[in-house]
């Protein structure tokens, strides 16, 4: 098994392949807007990112939100920074052999975030935000308004636990879809990928029982179209 150690303050990190991900050591097509020069160092912590909802979805638990990493490590911007870069490519790679065409190309997109962040609505794994050019008005945040039909946003996420064990994780996918696809969820139809390359859901379609809470959860902000959007403290400026 392909391993790679990176040294972090007070710990050793493994990284390791996962189901067909090899990490690779760099990554060429790292966008530009991720360099991280002159921002401050701090740890993520659960509450930087989106909060969870105050209501459940109907179903039962493990339907209810994302399988939670129970020992997911605390990073700075730089220390997430680095594990993506050597895992995104990869990533992408692996996810492409679903044959979905999201995850043959989101890594081309605009990506919104500095660096990664640890997500709770996401089971506190460590998260990137990319959206295709349809949906641009994304990097607005709050300001977005409706994105209109074909937008997709993606994000792809890698797991660091505190022994430090480094994984990949999924592919979630949203995209807006015609008028009347499915008012609860705002038209929104959601996908999830597996971190080695499997359709494990989509709404409306095979599986789609897996991805019901994610409808429940951007509910939440109905009110902005459905949208979560980047913590501040690793927020691309508009």
């Amino acid at each position: 098994m392909l391993a790679r150690f990176f040294a972090l303050p007070g710990a050793l990190l493994l990284l390791t392949a996962a189901a067909g991900c090899a990490p690779t050591q760099n990554s060429s097509s790292t966008p530009a807007n991720t360099d991280l020069e002159g921002q401050q160092a701090q740890g993520f912590e659960d509450e930087l990112d989106e909060p969870l909802p105050s209501f459940s979805a109907q179903g039962a638990p493990e339907q209810q939100r994302h399988d939670r990493i129970r020992n997911s490590a605390a990073l700075t911007a730089q220390e997430a920074a680095a594990i993506y870069r050597a895992l995104a490519d990869d990533l992408a790679q692996t996810y492409a052999l679903s044959g979905d065409p999201v995850s043959a190309g989101y890594r081309d997109w605009q990506r919104f975030n500095t660096a990664p962040y640890k997500s709770m609505t996401h089971g506190r794994r460590y998260v990137s935000n990319y959206a295709n050019a349809i949906a641009r008005d994304y990097g607005k945040y709050e300001a977005a308004g409706r994105l209109p039909v074909g937008s997709v946003v993606a994000k792809d996420s890698f797991v660091v636990t505190e022994d430090g064990t480094v994984s990949a994780g999924p592919l979630f996918v949203m995209e807006k879809m015609e008028a009347g696809f499915n008012y609860v969820s705002g038209d929104w139809r959601y996908s999830m990928i597996s971190a080695d390359g499997v359709l494990l859901g989509r709404t409306k379609g095979a599986g789609a029982e897996r991805v019901e809470f994610c409808i429940a959860c951007h509910l939440a902000v109905e009110d902005q179209d459905h949208l979560f959007f980047v913590p501040q403290q690793v927020r691309l400026s508009p």
